[in-house]
């Protein structure tokens, strides 16, 4: 267990800061799964609509450091090429 105050109070943080992490990085996920959901719905423009929605939650998720760069860019890039290969 922390011994310094100082210790004490960045474990009180960490724990904030932990839950405030999950919660973004759920929102991450959620925003992914809305937008297979709606590829698989199979209408095109409202597919496109919730990604270009989704797209820049993902990003601001990333820059935040909770995913990766790169994984958020391959996740855009599959789903951006999943919606062209819509008929």
């Amino acid at each position: 267990m922390a011994n310094t105050a100082q210790a004490r109070k960045r474990a009180r943080q960490n724990v904030e800061q932990r839950l405030h992490n999950t919660g973004l990085r759920s929102e991450y996920r959620t925003a992914v799964k809305k937008v297979r959901k709606a590829i698989l719905a199979g209408d095109k423009a409202a597919a496109q609509a919730v990604f270009q929605v989704s797209m820049s939650s993902m990003d601001s998720i990333a820059d935040k450091r909770l995913v990766h760069k790169n994984k958020a860019a391959r996740q855009k890039s599959r789903l951006s090429a999943a919606i062209k290969a819509m008929a």
